[in-house]
């Protein structure tokens, strides 16, 4: 069976309504979704839990895996009980976790663990409240996820950090890199150095699946890369452009994978000289999401700025002209240092101006590969983007906090922003044991 990840349970937030939910007797049972998340009434008529029942079907499970359900909970009655299950959804009913809480009147967060005994792709997950009065149910952020090691993200093997550690053993910075940086998880950046792209980008996803695990991949080979700055190169030509991200696309296929697109490309737009120049590069970026949203499981996240770049609102136009109805949602702080608490806010206030525009629903993730210091140095100064001293490691690549989706190692630790900083001499993308060393201890 094919691997599962991220959330396994849809619309679990119900910005598209009650899409995806079942509910029993419309006489004992009603679901709403007003647009605070979802409201499930239950009537007189319900005397038992499962006269009221309501839930969502095709789930898939693995045996042996470790799954995480997670949801925010509260009643019009307190003391009302809410029976949670996830399960087979047929006979005969096989429970993975069947457990009972009690709802408050007020907003609780539960969080409920356990492992699948079932291998099928008729899961269920379900609620139940029925308790003979009339009584509310009020929900948000339901979330079902897998938390094994074999469903987690796919760590490069060849990765800078990987090749520097196998060619310099004895140096004595080798060990803390071996065991701080190469088992970790991070994007696989594409660009114009590969030389057949859809045959590389199929290789390492082929290698990722043969290993159970998602691949991140950033498609970084843009026209006019970074506008001639430290990263420049990209396509020579929008033409050329379109013809290699159809083939990135192509080297997915039908597999799972998160693809960040062109880091800096919209954040960039005011660099541009002209206005033709700024709608060529946002059409580009368009066609690129759309390219990736036709392929079925791939999850593709724009550049979406960082939080002291770009306004929210500006943000979210550009995000909305560039395809983000297509995407999967939108990527904060690529190659930034801003702080995971930031970054949410950033994000939610980017998604709900999104939503304004008729983007709703937007998902985003952050990049934490170097923000565990922030992005303020000792004096409450707001830090250089470019190899700056005193950054630390962010939580490694994991299922998001905050809202975010993901947390995810975008920016390749040790791998140097430009000839700039604390590290003048190494080329951008060109891997440094000493930034990678002051990243490990925050120095």
């Amino acid at each position: 069976m094919a691997a599962q990840y991220g959330d396994l349970v849809t619309n679990g937030t119900f910005t598209t309504g009650t899409t995806g939910w079942w509910s029993g007797d419309p006489a004992m049972v009603t679901l709403t979704a007003p647009g605070t998340g979802l409201e499930a009434t239950a009537t007189t008529d319900a005397a038992n839990l499962w006269d009221a029942p309501f839930g969502q079907d095709n789930i898939t499970l693995r045996p042996g895996c470790a799954y995480t359900l997670m949801f925010t909970a509260r009643a019009s009655q307190p003391g009302t009980t809410l029976r949670t299950q996830v399960g087979l959804g047929a006979t005969p009913w096989t429970p993975g976790v069947d457990r009972t809480v009690t709802l408050s009147a007020v907003d609780t967060h539960f969080v409920l663990t356990f492992t699948s005994p079932l291998d099928t792709a008729a899961g269920q997950v379900s609620f139940q409240f029925g308790q003979g009065t009339a009584v509310t149910v009020y929900l948000t952020e339901v979330r079902l996820t897998c938390s094994t090691v074999r469903e987690g993200f796919y760590a490069d093997p060849d990765s800078n950090a990987a090749k520097w550690v196998a060619a310099n053993p004895a140096d004595p910075r080798a060990a803390k890199i071996a065991r701080s940086l190469v088992p970790r998880p991070t994007a696989k950046w594409f660009g114009n150095w590969n030389k057949d792209i859809q045959a590389d980008v199929d290789a390492y996803v082929t290698a990722a699946a043969a290993a159970g695990r998602l691949p991140i991949l950033a498609a970084y080979n843009m026209f006019n890369r970074d506008n001639g700055g430290q990263s420049s190169g990209g396509a020579k030509s929008p033409e050329e452009y379109r013809t290699w991200i159809d083939a990135f696309a192509a080297g997915i296929g039908d597999r799972p994978a998160v693809v960040i697109v062109e880091p800096d490309s919209l954040s960039q737009l005011g660099s541009l000289p002209t206005e033709a120049a700024r709608a060529e590069r946002t059409a580009l970026v368009a066609y690129a999401a759309n390219a990736l949203a036709a392929r079925p499981l791939v999850r593709c996240y724009l550049d979406g700025g960082n939080a002291t770049w770009i306004r929210p609102d500006d943000m979210a136009a550009r995000l909305a002209a560039g395809g983000a109805a297509s995407a999967r949602g939108f990527a904060i702080g690529v190659a930034n240092y801003d702080s995971t608490d930031v970054s949410c806010t950033y994000g939610h206030q980017v998604a709900q101006a999104l939503a304004t525009l008729g983007v709703p629903g937007a998902r985003f993730v952050i990049d934490t590969s170097r923000n565990g210091n922030g992005a303020m140095d000792e004096n409450g100064q707001h830090v250089d983007y470019c190899n700056p001293a005193g950054r630390r490691l962010g939580v490694p690549s994991s299922i998001g906090v905050g809202g975010a989706e993901y947390l995810l190692w975008i920016k390749v630790p040790g791998d140097s922003d430009g000839m700039c900083g604390v590290a003048p001499d190494v080329p951008a993308g060109s891997f440094s044991p000493f930034l990678a060393e002051h990243l490990i201890d925050g120095q």
